[in-house]
């Protein structure tokens, strides 16, 4: 295989760390975006963006994925399903000396759980419309391996943080609230190791796998936003029971406190050989903070 090339449906904030660590290896990557200022700030840093939505698709998508030995969509489904299938499943399919192509889910497509723990193998089960979608979205993709043969993984990434957003951001910025709803937990993970699990991926793939990527320790809400403040030196908003905080929320907000449960990762260590660096939200937001002082 000659240089790698990676193409990103949805250049955001995972897709650009990923894009740079590889691009730091020589790789080439290419991608789309939605605007034209967007597109500026990435070509600044080396990447051949093309605009891109539903409604918009790319000119001649042969073309802009010509080369591509690596593919992943970070695109997310909207109402009417996945935009990145709906336009673009032939050109994707048709694609020659593809190795490996990911499509970045949710723990979402579980709904809850009551607390218990799942695994790769447990039943989608979606509580919420996002959930709902996802699920649709994965289906889709698992779909395309299966009729087309592009080399398609799943991963179910749960709450995304890392520099410029974490809970240091919601402290800093007066947002920050501890609600307390007891027993329930979140899982999360650094943008850094979702990278570092897309890339132990491309080494050893395995098309039709699913992943659950997220960190070996849920937490309450409450416990990270209490750390955060630590860390900055500022006392800890007073808890606000979860009856009275939920009177404020907006239904997308209510969606996420709707679910509990306990993600397991061991196929992301099993499988593909992951150590964590961050392995708890301790260990993420520390760095954070190192990395923006």
């Amino acid at each position: 295989m000659g240089q790698p090339r990676l193409f990103c449906f949805g250049l955001g904030y995972t897709a650009r760390v990923l894009a740079a660590a590889l691009m730091g290896e020589g790789w080439t990557v290419a991608g789309t975006c939605r605007d034209e200022a967007a597109r500026a700030d990435l070509a600044a840093d080396g990447i051949d963006a093309f605009l891109f939505d539903r409604d918009r698709p790319l000119d001649d998508a042969g073309a802009a994925l010509g080369g591509a030995t690596h593919l992943l969509s970070s695109v997310p489904p909207d109402a009417e399903g996945d935009p990145v299938l709906a336009r673009h499943a032939g050109a994707m399919a048709a694609m020659k000396g593809l190795a490996w192509a990911g499509y970045l889910s949710s723990t979402g497509v579980y709904g809850d759980t009551g607390g218990a723990a799942v695994d790769e193998s447990a039943a989608v089960n979606p509580t919420s419309e996002h959930g709902r979608r996802r699920a649709g979205a994965e289906k889709g993709w698992l779909d395309l391996w299966r009729a087309a043969g592009v080399p398609v993984h799943v991963f179910r990434l749960s709450g995304i943080y890392g520099p410029g957003r974490s809970a240091l951001d919601a402290v800093r910025a007066g947002r920050a609230r501890r609600i307390d709803k007891p027993g329930h937990l979140f899982a999360r993970i650094h943008v850094d190791d979702i990278a570092a699990v897309l890339r132990a991926s491309m080494a050893r793939p395995g098309p039709g796998a699913v992943y659950n990527v997220c960190d070996d320790e849920p937490a309450p809400a409450a416990d990270v936003v209490a750390f955060a403040c630590e860390l900055l030196g500022v006392d800890a908003p007073p808890r606000v029971p979860f009856h009275q905080a939920a009177k404020e929320m907006s239904p997308m907000a209510l969606s996420f406190w709707r679910d509990n449960r306990r993600v397991d990762n061991s196929r992301i260590k099993g499988e593909l050989g992951v150590r964590l660096k961050f392995p708890d939200y301790r260990a993420g937001l520390r760095a954070v903070l190192a990395a923006e002082e």
